[in-house]
């Protein structure tokens, strides 16, 4: 296997998904073995930014839904075992699927590593683990998902001999915030003024310069690393409190120095950052320049969308996020109906454009949405080729409906016909929470009657369950028949847990984001 090329092996295999493919919906419910991998690959000194970060790979969890299928079978590789009762939620929330059934299609494998290394490169220095994994699928009918895809999850598809239903690695770049600006202008859809990537404080000032004066009205301006997650790679410039420098006052030379000199007073919207770090990173990842879009009125939708393996692109969902400053937190679905369409006709124009650079599978587009005089104004803001965090409470809303999302309104509906809307979050964390076993919110669960209900469809399902005990922080999803109901859903979730826990602190979330549905996204 060492001596074959990896990347031309790699295609290969991708192209027997071309071979398989039929239609989306009888790829996502034919009998397949599936082998998920839900090892974050990205740049693990990001990583170290969220609390329980380890636990994420619990995410993609809501792909065991796919065992209501009766003919699939799932493998599904997490660096420390998950918690049986955990697997056990999951697998009850299945309709029409005896229990036992389902867990016999179900191999849950361990690395047994709670390093920080990623979960894939964990699996690859473990032949015996990998021999394991081969035996247990049928290679004819056999793929791999994963969160993002890199060249370890590349290794990893050709080792095994099974295709990966994810990007090539080799096309990463479309993904970065720098790839981003260069789809966006390649799409012809609009998006913030900004900076060429850099790599160094220096050229970052100056490329900040340039920006500026292109733009002598602007107030602030986002700083981006290349490869930031989740928003925790961003940081604001306020030039606000550069007004001695503005444009037309002193020199370009002079401008740049100041700017430079200021780095150091950079908002950061990871808590814990600093200048000092944060400047040495920009030479191992890069970083751009951003025009920040103001407004009182401004929201932050997102879509997401996928390339199948014949190249079509299908839109798939929309939301409005919540965050705090440009951190995602959570979200609701759909998007609000008065710019619903538009996010969606320009994310179509993102995903051919990346379809015709050979990308495949997920893809999801942020904007900035600002409501002015004539209307509302959208702007891209970037791209994410991989898994997000709209993805698991989207995905478990479809696998547990069995419905369809409908291209000409937004709307999802299940199989009765019904409109459903969720909200959702990663993170629902207070101090209060901690020491909390999986089984004493099993517990919660089951007297406040707070479970997911097949028959009405309706009720919140949870995910994150293993970062609860030792840091407060629990994922759900509460799917309604209305926005209302999902809200009250939630709601209800958060009262019962805190009184639980004898709280009604309420900080994850404004008292007026809750009551409005609406999130000032502070980008």
């Amino acid at each position: 296997m060492n001596m074959l090329d990896p990347t031309l092996e790699f295609q290969k295999l991708q192209n027997q998904l071309r071979d398989r493919w039929r239609n989306v919906v009888e790829f996502d419910t034919s009998d397949a073995d599936i082998i998920v991998i839900p090892s974050l690959s990205i740049d693990q000194h990001e990583l170290l930014k969220i609390e329980g970060f380890l636990h994420y790979e619990e995410r993609l969890l809501f792909s065991l839904i796919r065992l209501r299928n009766p003919r699939t079978r799932l493998v599904y590789v997490t660096s420390q075992p998950i918690h049986p009762s955990v697997v056990d939620y999951y697998l009850q929330l299945l309709p029409g699927i005896p229990f036992s059934h389902a867990r016999d299609r179900l191999l849950l494998l361990s690395t047994y590593d709670s390093s920080t290394k990623p979960l894939t490169e964990k699996i690859l220095d473990r032949p015996r683990l990998l021999d394991r994994i081969r035996q247990a699928v049928n290679p004819e009918r056999a793929y791999m998902i994963c969160y993002n895809s890199t060249a370890c999850e590349r290794d990893l598809s050709v080792q095994l001999g099974i295709p990966l239903y994810a990007l090539d690695p080799t096309l990463l770049h479309w993904g970065t915030k720098s790839g981003s600006r260069q789809i966006f202008a390649e799409s012809g859809i609009p998006f913030p003024d900004g900076s060429d990537l850099v790599w160094n404080a220096k050229e970052l000032a100056v490329a900040t310069a340039e920006l500026w004066e292109r733009n002598p009205e602007l107030k602030r301006v986002v700083i981006k690393l290349n490869e930031g997650f989740s928003g925790e790679g961003n940081a604001i410039l306020d030039l606000r409190q550069l007004g001695e420098v503005k444009p037309g006052t002193i020199s370009h030379q002079q401008r740049v120095a100041k700017i430079y000199d200021h780095f150091a007073h950079l908002k950061f919207e990871a808590k814990s950052e600093t200048w000092e770090n944060y400047g040495g990173r920009i030479s191992e990842l890069g970083a751009i320049a951003e025009a920040f879009i103001e407004g009182d009125h401004k929201f932050s939708p997102s879509v997401q969308g996928r390339v199948t393996p014949d190249g079509e692109v299908e839109i798939l969902s929309t939301h409005d996020q919540i965050l705090n400053g440009q951190i995602y937190l959570g979200c609701r679905f759909p998007a609000d109906e008065a710019y619903r369409m538009s996010i969606q006709d320009l994310s179509l124009h993102v995903g051919r454009t990346l379809a015709a650079k050979g990308a495949l599978e997920r893809f999801g587009v942020d904007f900035v949405a600002v409501r002015e005089e004539e209307g509302w104004k959208v702007y891209a803001i970037e791209i994410n080729l991989r898994k997000g965090g709209t993805t698991h409470p989207f995905m478990t809303l479809k696998f547990l409906t069995n419905g369809r999302y409908d291209l000409s309104s937004g709307l999802f509906y299940s199989q009765q016909g019904r409109p459903k809307y969720y909200m959702a979050t990663d993170n629902l964390q207070k101090s209060q929470y901690r020491g909390l076993l999986p089984n004493d919110l099993m517990d919660i669960i089951a007297y406040h009657e707070l479970h997911f209900d097949t028959s009405t469809e309706t009720g919140t399902v949870f995910h994150l369950m293993g970062c609860l005990s030792e840091f407060g922080k629990l994922g759900l999803t509460s799917i309604g028949n209305s926005p209302q109901q999902a809200e009250d859903l939630y709601r209800r979730v958060v009262k019962a847990i805190d009184d639980e826990t004898k709280t009604s602190d309420y900080s994850h979330l404004t008292s007026s984001s809750i009551a409005s549905m609406r999130w000032n996204s502070g980008y």
